[in-house]
């Protein structure tokens, strides 16, 4: 049986990508009085605009990035999720056509380097009741392969999605299938649809696959019109809410993941064993 601590990491982007870091890594040193072995960020941590995406990631402002995530994991031997980055190739190495970006969710070892890498595959065009009214992710980003990720730490298996991905039950069920026992979901949820779904489908995610969720969310206002809802928190296989924040603090949750209660969950209430579809 194996444990693992997670502090997952709340804040306020904006479209300056060095003042993004700076905020990002002293969050980040704060969230280490817990010692936990992963950190996870949330989506658009480093970058909150996207007319900019496609520029910082054929600029060296990304390599430049990649090195401080690299240098803090490894001075605090952890690692490190960012949540969501723009970058101009995909997977193989191949560039991005349409002036668009992947938007790619990044482990980064203790050892400073890459460990997986998960590109969001769900956009968000969708039109909302809010000051935005409409976005349109697709213009900016090339969805990813549907190649779900999961990855080792720990003995613990870590499942990797992004935002608008938990609207769709069949990625997470995949996930479960593949044995991930922790996901988590890094996002920038806008204010409107957090408050009438967010708390709703995390908890129902992690109650259906029986598996820990953490949804690592942006918050407050990032320009005129782009309010995201925070709430960032921590659900159990049980559903249980294990740590939360609220729509107005930066700053960090922490939780622990327990596979061996993972298991019990699992052995009292086998529902993936029940399943017939």
């Amino acid at each position: 049986m194996a444990n693992l601590g997670v502090a997952c990491v709340q804040l306020t982007s904006t479209k300056d990508w060095m003042t993004n870091l700076s905020q990002a890594l002293l969050l980040m040193e704060r969230a280490m009085v817990n010692q936990p072995r992963l950190i996870v960020l949330p989506e658009n941590v480093f970058l909150f605009d996207a007319k900019q995406m496609r520029e910082v990631a054929l600029s060296d402002a990304t390599a430049k990035i990649l090195a401080a995530v690299g240098r803090f994991a490894i001075e605090n031997n952890v690692f490190v999720l960012i949540g969501s980055h723009p970058m101009a190739h995909d997977q193989f190495g191949n560039l991005v056509s349409d002036e668009r970006v992947r938007q790619a969710s990044i482990l980064v070892g203790p050892d400073g380097k890459q460990v997986a890498r998960y590109d969001k595959v769900h956009l968000f065009d969708v039109d909302v009741a809010d000051k935005a009214s409409s976005y349109r992710e697709s213009r900016f980003i090339e969805p990813g392969e549907v190649n779900p990720v999961v990855v080792q730490i720990d003995g613990v298996s870590l499942g990797l999605t992004v935002c608008y991905d938990l609207r769709f039950p069949e990625l997470y069920r995949c996930l479960a299938e593949l044995g991930a026992e922790v996901v988590v979901v890094p996002s920038a949820f806008t204010f409107k649809t957090g408050e009438a779904h967010w708390h709703t489908l995390l908890q129902a995610r992690a109650i259906e696959n029986q598996f820990y969720i953490a949804g690592v969310d942006q918050v407050g206002w990032h320009n005129e019109t782009r309010q995201t809802y925070g709430h960032t928190v921590a659900y159990s296989p049980w559903g249980e809410l294990l740590d939360s924040m609220d729509e107005s603090d930066q700053g960090s949750i922490y939780f622990k993941v327990d596979t061996e209660y993972l298991r019990e969950v699992r052995a009292a209430m086998p529902c993936l064993k029940h399943r017939r579809l």
